[in-house]
């Protein structure tokens, strides 16, 4: 049996969340599979992915042949340095110690960017709204300014109109 590493689509319409599983090859996308091995949400910035690395190594070491995104998201997750290093132990070249050192290394490495970029973002958004509250602070006081001359101007007409109506009266009086 030709086993695949794919994604199984669900969610609803326009927000996919993808399951990661383990499916015989001749099985439909979203149909019968063997092992779900994690999920994938492409809707959060950077994308959520959580994923049984051990199962995944171990399904690609007996042969398991992933898509082309899910072979970019184990790779993402040191799916498939894992299973370099263990060829690298098979074969003698490194000691299962310095390969697991390898491997923790990367992915210290790996969390950092993911946590520079959620930071960056972060940041991004937090500067976009000080610019926006500037902006509408900005427009508020032009806005009372305005409305101030306004009732000056009003007040002033007022006061002209009552001093003209008292000077007629004056007038009148006379």
């Amino acid at each position: 049996m030709a086993t695949k590493i794919r994604l199984a689509r669900h969610g609803k319409k326009g927000y996919p969340v993808y399951h990661i599983v383990i499916a015989d090859s001749r099985s439909p996308r979203d149909g019968r599979f063997i092992e779900k091995l994690g999920t994938y949400n492409p809707n959060t910035n950077p994308a959520t992915i959580d994923l049984n690395v051990d199962r995944a190594v171990y399904w690609v070491g007996v042969g398991a042949e992933p898509t082309d995104t899910t072979r970019a998201i184990l790779s993402n997750k040191g799916v498939m340095l894992k299973h370099h290093l263990a060829g690298g132990v098979r074969k003698g070249a490194l000691t299962e110690a310095q390969a697991e050192a390898k491997f923790a290394k990367w992915v210290e490495e790996k969390e950092a960017k993911i946590e520079a970029k959620k930071v960056a973002l972060k940041g991004v958004a937090t500067k976009s709204a000080k610019e926006r509250m500037a902006a509408e602070v900005k427009v508020r006081e032009e806005r009372a300014a305005a409305l101030a001359a306004k009732l000056a101007e009003q007040a002033a007409a007022t006061t002209q109109t009552e001093a003209a109506e008292a000077v007629a009266e004056e007038a009148a009086a006379e």
